[in-house]
C-alpha cells in the first residue's frame, strides 16, 4: 500500500465509474479488448483462460485489488483472458484515456510504477511458489493469507489456482483437517 495525499484519492475516484457484476459475470470476456481498469470493492472475481475444456485461474482478486487484463489494456489487442466476478462485486473502473491521464501526473507515474512493481514481484513469487513448493504448502499458505477464501470462491477456481486438480484440492482438506 501506498499513502497518498487524500486529494490525489478524490481526482482518481473522478476519473472512475462505480460498476457492479452479477456472480458468474464476466467482467471482461475472453477475446475482447479491456478498456478499464478496476478497483474492487467488495466482492470477489478472478483472470481465467481456457485450456483445452478446462478454464485455468491464473489471478484471484479480493476487495481493495487493483486489476485489469494488462495484456489486453495496454496492447489495445483482445486477449483470451476472462476476468470472471466469482461472487457478486462492485468496483470503481477507470477508462483507458483516463488511466493515461493519470500516468502523465507526477503522482500518477509513482502510484502506477508502485502497483505494476508490486504485481510484478507478486507474479514472480507465484511462478517460484508453483516451481518449489509442493500443492499442500501452497493451499495453506493461501488460507493463512486470507481464511475466508475458500468460502468465497469456487473450489475449482482455488484448485485450478494452484495447479491441481479439484479432487487433489479434496485429498488436501482431508489431509489438512486430519490433522
Amino acid at each position: 500500500y501506498y499513502e497518498a495525499p487524500l486529494d490525489v484519492w478524490e481526482h482518481f475516484a473522478a476519473l472512475c465509474e462505480y460498476a457492479t457484476f452479477k456472480k458468474n459475470e464476466p467482467i471482461k470476456a475472453a477475446g475482447k479488448v479491456d478498456r478499464y481498469g478496476y478497483f474492487l470493492m467488495e466482492g470477489t472475481a478472478g483472470a481465467l483462460v481456457w485450456k483445452e475444456n478446462t478454464q485455468i485461474c491464473t489471478d484471484i482478486y479480493l476487495e481493495g485489488d487493483f486489476f485489469a487484463d494488462d495484456l489486453s489494456l495496454f496492447t489495445g489487442k483482445p486477449s483470451p483472458i476472462e476476468i470472471l466476478a466469482f461472487e457478486e462485486a462492485a468496483a470503481l473502473r477507470i477508462g483507458k484515456t483516463n488511466i493515461e491521464a493519470l500516468q502523465k501526473t507526477p503522482i500518477g507515474r509513482l502510484l502506477f510504477s508502485i502497483g505494476d512493481q508490486q504485481g510484478y514481484l507478486q507474479k514472480q513469487q507465484q511462478q517460484i511458489d508453483m516451481m518449489t513448493q509442493t500443492a499442500e504448502a501452497r493451499y495453506v499458505a493461501l488460507l493463512e493469507k486470507n481464511p475466508v477464501l475458500v468460502q468465497r470462491i469456487p473450489q475449482k477456481y482455488i484448485a485450478s489456482y494452484l495447479g491441481i486438480t479439484p479432487q487433489s484440492l479434496s485429498r488436501i482438506r482431508r489431509k489438512i483437517a486430519e490433522k
